[in-house]
Protein backbone atom coordinates (compact mmCIF):
# COMPACT_ATOMS: atom_id res chain seq x y z
CA UNK A 1 0.00 0.00 0.00
CA UNK A 2 0.91 3.48 -0.36
CA UNK A 3 0.83 4.99 2.90
CA UNK A 4 1.08 8.75 4.19
CA UNK A 5 1.92 8.81 8.05
CA UNK A 6 0.83 12.36 10.03
CA UNK A 7 2.82 12.33 13.22
CA UNK A 8 6.81 12.29 13.76
CA UNK A 9 6.47 10.83 17.46
CA UNK A 10 7.09 7.28 18.88
CA UNK A 11 3.88 5.80 17.01
CA UNK A 12 4.36 7.12 13.59
CA UNK A 13 8.21 6.20 13.89
CA UNK A 14 7.42 2.85 14.89
CA UNK A 15 4.44 2.37 12.93
CA UNK A 16 6.57 3.90 9.91
CA UNK A 17 9.26 1.47 10.26
CA UNK A 18 7.23 -1.93 10.26
CA UNK A 19 5.30 -0.72 7.47
CA UNK A 20 8.69 -0.01 5.21
CA UNK A 21 9.70 -3.36 7.02
CA UNK A 22 6.29 -5.19 5.09
CA UNK A 23 6.89 -3.84 2.03
CA UNK A 24 4.58 -1.07 2.34
CA UNK A 25 5.44 2.52 0.50
CA UNK A 26 5.37 5.52 3.09
CA UNK A 27 4.61 8.65 0.53
CA UNK A 28 5.00 11.28 2.61
CA UNK A 29 5.54 11.69 6.47
CA UNK A 30 3.68 15.21 7.68
CA UNK A 31 4.63 17.12 10.93
CA UNK A 32 4.81 20.29 12.58
CA UNK A 33 8.07 19.38 14.22
CA UNK A 34 9.96 19.77 11.11
CA UNK A 35 13.99 18.22 12.23
CA UNK A 36 11.79 14.92 13.30
CA UNK A 37 9.85 14.96 10.25
CA UNK A 38 12.96 15.79 8.02
CA UNK A 39 15.15 12.94 9.94
CA UNK A 40 11.84 9.91 9.35
CA UNK A 41 11.64 11.56 5.70
CA UNK A 42 15.50 10.68 4.91
CA UNK A 43 15.47 7.42 7.13
CA UNK A 44 12.30 6.02 4.69
CA UNK A 45 13.29 8.09 1.69
CA UNK A 46 10.23 9.83 1.09
CA UNK A 47 9.62 13.24 1.46
CA UNK A 48 8.39 15.23 4.47
CA UNK A 49 5.83 18.25 4.99
CA UNK A 50 5.00 20.68 7.66
CA UNK A 51 1.48 21.88 6.47
CA UNK A 52 -1.75 20.23 5.85
CA UNK A 53 -1.63 21.98 2.54
CA UNK A 54 0.92 20.56 1.49
CA UNK A 55 -0.15 17.18 1.82
CA UNK A 56 0.26 14.49 -0.94
CA UNK A 57 -3.38 13.36 -1.65
CA UNK A 58 -2.36 9.95 -3.89
CA UNK A 59 -1.98 7.74 -0.79
CA UNK A 60 -4.11 4.03 -0.19
CA UNK A 61 -4.66 4.82 3.80
CA UNK A 62 -3.68 8.33 5.78
CA UNK A 63 -2.41 6.81 9.38
CA UNK A 64 -2.78 9.57 11.97
CA UNK A 65 -0.06 9.22 14.85
CA UNK A 66 -0.48 11.91 16.80
CA UNK A 67 -1.13 12.44 20.66
CA UNK A 68 -4.93 12.18 21.47
CA UNK A 69 -5.34 15.76 22.02
CA UNK A 70 -4.18 16.60 18.87
CA UNK A 71 -6.35 14.39 16.49
CA UNK A 72 -9.83 16.27 16.65
CA UNK A 73 -7.49 19.74 15.85
CA UNK A 74 -5.66 17.48 12.67
CA UNK A 75 -9.17 16.27 11.73
CA UNK A 76 -10.76 19.98 11.36
CA UNK A 77 -8.42 20.62 8.50
CA UNK A 78 -8.37 17.55 6.61
CA UNK A 79 -10.18 16.65 3.59
CA UNK A 80 -9.67 13.38 2.39
CA UNK A 81 -12.95 12.06 0.39
CA UNK A 82 -12.90 8.49 -0.73
CA UNK A 83 -9.41 8.02 0.94
CA UNK A 84 -9.39 5.30 4.18
CA UNK A 85 -7.89 7.48 6.79
CA UNK A 86 -7.31 6.25 10.40
CA UNK A 87 -5.76 7.37 14.30
CA UNK A 88 -3.99 5.35 16.20
CA UNK A 89 -5.30 6.19 19.58
CA UNK A 90 -7.13 4.01 22.12
CA UNK A 91 -9.27 6.80 23.92
CA UNK A 92 -10.33 9.39 21.00
CA UNK A 93 -13.50 8.04 19.22
CA UNK A 94 -13.67 7.01 15.70
CA UNK A 95 -15.93 9.48 14.51
CA UNK A 96 -13.76 12.59 15.42
CA UNK A 97 -12.28 11.62 11.55
CA UNK A 98 -16.17 12.12 10.14
CA UNK A 99 -15.88 15.12 8.99
CA UNK A 100 -12.74 13.81 6.62
CA UNK A 101 -13.71 10.85 4.76
CA UNK A 102 -16.40 8.33 4.74
CA UNK A 103 -13.72 6.03 4.82
CA UNK A 104 -12.34 5.87 8.49
CA UNK A 105 -11.42 4.42 11.58
CA UNK A 106 -9.23 3.41 13.88
CA UNK A 107 -5.84 1.66 13.95
CA UNK A 108 -4.80 1.26 17.79
CA UNK A 109 -1.15 -0.67 18.36
CA UNK A 110 -1.47 -2.13 21.68
CA UNK A 111 2.38 -1.94 22.38
CA UNK A 112 4.50 0.79 24.28
CA UNK A 113 6.29 2.13 21.38
CA UNK A 114 9.46 3.83 21.32
CA UNK A 115 11.23 5.96 19.01
CA UNK A 116 14.66 4.81 19.72
CA UNK A 117 14.01 0.68 19.25
CA UNK A 118 16.34 -0.88 18.25
CA UNK A 119 14.51 -3.83 17.26
CA UNK A 120 10.71 -3.52 16.04
CA UNK A 121 8.20 -5.31 18.43
CA UNK A 122 5.48 -7.48 17.80
CA UNK A 123 2.04 -5.38 18.06
CA UNK A 124 -1.21 -6.63 18.64
CA UNK A 125 -3.47 -4.41 16.15
CA UNK A 126 -6.69 -3.53 17.16
CA UNK A 127 -9.11 -2.18 14.27
CA UNK A 128 -12.42 -0.39 14.04
CA UNK A 129 -13.61 0.77 10.48
CA UNK A 130 -16.74 2.84 9.89
CA UNK A 131 -17.47 0.73 6.79
CA UNK A 132 -16.36 -2.18 4.54
CA UNK A 133 -13.86 -0.19 2.80
CA UNK A 134 -11.98 1.14 6.17
CA UNK A 135 -12.52 -1.52 8.23
CA UNK A 136 -10.79 -4.32 5.21
CA UNK A 137 -8.27 -1.97 4.51
CA UNK A 138 -6.67 -1.37 7.76
CA UNK A 139 -7.43 -5.14 8.57
CA UNK A 140 -5.26 -5.51 5.57
CA UNK A 141 -2.80 -2.91 6.56
CA UNK A 142 -3.04 -5.00 9.78
CA UNK A 143 -2.20 -8.33 8.90
CA UNK A 144 0.92 -7.38 6.92
CA UNK A 145 2.76 -5.72 10.09
CA UNK A 146 1.85 -8.01 12.81
CA UNK A 147 2.41 -11.91 13.88
CA UNK A 148 -1.24 -11.17 15.80
CA UNK A 149 -4.26 -11.43 13.35
CA UNK A 150 -6.34 -7.98 14.03
CA UNK A 151 -9.16 -7.53 16.76
CA UNK A 152 -12.51 -5.73 15.94
CA UNK A 153 -12.97 -3.00 19.37
CA UNK A 154 -15.12 -0.07 18.80
CA UNK A 155 -14.69 3.38 20.86
CA UNK A 156 -15.53 1.47 24.34
CA UNK A 157 -13.31 -1.56 23.96
CA UNK A 158 -10.52 0.37 22.99
CA UNK A 159 -10.91 2.43 25.82
CA UNK A 160 -11.61 0.07 28.47
CA UNK A 161 -8.55 -2.23 26.92
CA UNK A 162 -6.35 1.29 27.39
CA UNK A 163 -7.35 1.06 30.91
CA UNK A 164 -5.55 -2.21 31.15
CA UNK A 165 -3.01 -1.34 28.99
CA UNK A 166 -1.64 1.34 31.73
CA UNK A 167 -1.96 -0.93 34.62
CA UNK A 168 -0.12 -3.29 33.24
CA UNK A 169 2.73 -1.00 31.42
CA UNK A 170 2.64 2.49 32.64
CA UNK A 171 1.57 1.38 36.38
CA UNK A 172 4.14 -1.65 36.27
CA UNK A 173 7.09 0.31 34.89
CA UNK A 174 6.21 3.32 37.68
CA UNK A 175 6.51 1.06 40.43
CA UNK A 176 10.12 -0.32 39.21
CA UNK A 177 11.29 3.21 38.92
CA UNK A 178 9.92 3.96 42.39
CA UNK A 179 11.82 0.97 43.39
CA UNK A 180 15.25 1.82 41.40
CA UNK A 181 15.47 4.98 43.42
CA UNK A 182 15.02 3.33 46.74
CA UNK A 183 17.77 1.42 45.90
CA UNK A 184 19.49 3.82 44.88
CA UNK A 185 18.83 6.09 48.63
CA UNK A 186 19.34 2.89 50.52
CA UNK A 187 23.10 2.15 48.36
CA UNK A 188 21.46 -1.65 46.70
CA UNK A 189 22.24 -2.03 43.60
CA UNK A 190 19.00 -2.21 41.57
CA UNK A 191 20.31 -4.64 38.85
CA UNK A 192 20.18 -7.32 41.52
CA UNK A 193 16.25 -7.22 41.44
CA UNK A 194 16.62 -7.83 37.29
CA UNK A 195 16.57 -12.01 37.37
CA UNK A 196 13.72 -11.36 40.09
CA UNK A 197 11.75 -8.95 37.18
CA UNK A 198 12.25 -11.61 34.88
CA UNK A 199 10.31 -14.19 37.02
CA UNK A 200 7.49 -11.98 38.10
CA UNK A 201 6.96 -11.73 34.39
CA UNK A 202 7.49 -14.86 32.77
CA UNK A 203 5.45 -16.52 35.61
CA UNK A 204 2.22 -14.67 34.79
CA UNK A 205 2.32 -16.43 30.86
CA UNK A 206 2.05 -19.78 32.27
CA UNK A 207 -0.65 -19.22 35.64
CA UNK A 208 -2.88 -16.16 36.35
CA UNK A 209 -1.49 -13.08 38.03
CA UNK A 210 -3.71 -13.94 40.98
CA UNK A 211 -2.22 -17.66 41.37
CA UNK A 212 1.06 -16.47 40.84
CA UNK A 213 1.31 -13.79 44.03
CA UNK A 214 3.82 -14.38 46.54
CA UNK A 215 5.10 -12.36 49.76
CA UNK A 216 4.22 -11.20 52.75
CA UNK A 217 1.13 -9.52 51.90
CA UNK A 218 -0.74 -12.40 50.82
CA UNK A 219 0.73 -14.46 53.69
CA UNK A 220 -0.60 -11.93 56.34
CA UNK A 221 2.82 -11.50 57.69
CA UNK A 222 2.37 -8.83 59.87
CA UNK A 223 5.94 -8.93 61.17
CA UNK A 224 7.98 -8.92 58.19
CA UNK A 225 5.25 -5.86 56.91
CA UNK A 226 5.83 -4.36 60.22
CA UNK A 227 9.44 -4.26 59.58
CA UNK A 228 9.08 -3.10 56.03
CA UNK A 229 7.30 -0.21 57.17
CA UNK A 230 9.77 0.61 59.84
CA UNK A 231 12.39 1.18 56.82
CA UNK A 232 10.04 2.81 55.04
CA UNK A 233 9.41 5.67 57.83
CA UNK A 234 12.22 7.44 55.54
CA UNK A 235 10.39 7.44 52.72
CA UNK A 236 6.97 8.55 53.29
CA UNK A 237 5.50 8.08 49.51
CA UNK A 238 6.60 4.86 49.15
CA UNK A 239 5.10 3.74 52.79
CA UNK A 240 1.78 5.00 51.42
CA UNK A 241 2.12 3.03 48.29
CA UNK A 242 3.18 0.36 50.05
CA UNK A 243 0.15 0.36 52.29
CA UNK A 244 -2.29 0.69 49.87
CA UNK A 245 -0.84 -2.27 47.64
CA UNK A 246 -1.04 -4.50 50.74
CA UNK A 247 -4.02 -3.96 51.63
CA UNK A 248 -4.96 -4.29 48.37
CA UNK A 249 -3.31 -8.01 47.83
CA UNK A 250 -5.06 -8.90 51.24
CA UNK A 251 -8.34 -7.88 50.31
CA UNK A 252 -8.26 -9.75 47.07
CA UNK A 253 -7.08 -12.74 49.24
Amino acid sequence: MDIVIIGSGNTAAVLGRKFKQAGHIILQILSRNASAATQLAYEWDTESANYISLLNKNADVYIIAVSDNAVAEIAADLRLPGKVVAHTAAAVPADVLKPVTAHYGVFYPLQSLRKEMSTLPDIPVYVDGHDKTAKQKLEQLAFSISYYPPVPAGDEQRLKLHVAAVIVNNFVNHLLALAEEYCKKEGIAFNQLLPLIDETISRIKEVSPKQAQTGPAIRHDEATIQKHLAILSAHPELKNIYLLLTSSIQQES
